[in-house]
């Protein structure tokens, strides 16, 4: 069932006569109208949600418009401190408006406005009205210039939703929300950092190396785009110890080139690194794909947050492989003996790394 089906659906629950003990429908509604003049909105909710919260015993006298206003005060004293709404990462204040009352679905409808009068790039919507009901949710619909764009449920669970308008300002602010979260993603994963080590300690031209970086590039960008658009989603249980597996791989790899190396009989092994990143760039995709969905993906601005994050991981990415493989040919140049040895040692601490986390997060997975 859509979104827009459920919200017909439990509209007409709300209409339906009941007891007035019962709560037949525990929802709310916030509609958000965005437009060249600001923000308006308006909130509506269940009577027997503002009499329970306001100590009223008769749940249809607050549908009497008089007796309403009259508890108009207090009941936003009891809403204001629950809605929050910040435009372009400002807080900003709620104006409420009319308090209007609606007999045909037992409830009430507050109109309010946002301050400052003007269209933002970014609304964020944090909502808890009625934290007595577990199963309460509100129904949140956001119009821009007249026409649906977005609709979310919050509830418990997921008590806030954001949005970017489709105004070039909107545009700019998903994209710096975006790389900045695939930058920090990328520099606090241990792992991810890890494999890119390990694919450098060999060393290598900078033809090579650009190749290799590319090739996990391309392979980490379809399966986090596959994944962060539901159309392939491995469960993560089994897409984590497989990253672990990565990096053992690579460091096996590493070592069995040394030894190659060190054996004049035999001819230089061939260099499948840029082969390795591009396959197991794959499966770090869906690792950064598990991160990219809990931080929350904006309908509205799919493919701009999707760009702005693989950006931001290239970007945390570059700095890491400039910043090794410079060290390391610097150590080469100067140091051959030292750089052979923190070759193999960096190879063998790679391996037990990746074993390391390959058992953790396949027999104690959480912990």
């Amino acid at each position: 069932m859509s979104l827009k089906h459920a919200a017909v659906f439990l509209a007409a629950l709300l209409a339906t006569p009941r007891p007035v003990q019962a709560h037949p429908a525990p929802f709310s509604y916030l509609d958000l109208h965005l437009s060249a003049r600001g923000v308006a909105g308006t909130l509506v909710i269940h009577d027997f949600d503002a009499a329970r919260e306001l100590n009223i015993d008769s749940v249809y006298g607050l549908l009497d418009p008089e007796t309403a206003s009259r508890h108009r005060e207090a009941l936003l004293r009891v809403l204001s401190p629950r809605l929050s709404m910040a435009l372009d990462d400002r807080e900003t204040r709620v104006i409420w408006g009319a308090l209007e009352t609606l007999p045909e679905r037992q409830s009430l409808r507050l109109a309010f406005t946002l301050a400052p009068e003007a269209k933002p790039a970014r609304v964020q919507v944090r909502v808890r009205l009625f934290p007595y009901d577990p199963v309460h949710q509100t129904f949140l619909n956001i119009y821009e210039d007249g026409a649906l764009v977005q609709q979310a449920i919050l509830d418990v669970g997921r008590p806030t939703a954001g949005f970017y308008s489709g105004t070039t300002q909107g545009r700019v602010a998903v994209m710096r929300t975006f790389v900045v979260s695939g930058i920090e993603h990328i520099l606090i994963g241990p792992d991810h950092v890890l494999f890119l080590i390990g694919l450098l300690l060999l060393r290598g031209s900078l033809v090579k190396l650009a190749m290799i970086v590319t090739a996990f590039t391309v392979g980490h960008s379809v399966t986090l785009s596959l994944a962060a658009l539901d159309i392939l989603s491995p469960p993560s249980r089994l897409i984590e110890p497989l990253i672990a597996l990565t990096i053992v791989v690579v460091g096996a790899d590493n070592l069995f080139v040394l030894r190659a190396r060190l054996d004049a009989a035999h001819k230089a092994p061939t260099d499948i690194r840029a082969w390795l990143a591009a396959g197991f760039g794959l499966i770090h995709g869906f690792g950064f794909a598990s991160v990219l969905k809990e931080f929350g993906l904006p309908q509205s601005a799919l493919g701009w947050s999707l760009f702005g994050f693989n950006a931001g991981v290239e970007i945390g990415q570059l700095a890491i492989v400039v910043a090794v493989a410079f060290a390391l040919r610097l150590l080469a140049l100067r140091r051959p003996a030292d750089a052979s040895r923190l070759t193999w040692a960096g190879s063998i601490g790679v391996i037990l790394a990746g074993t390391y986390w390959f058992i953790q997060r396949t027999f104690f997975p959480g912990g």
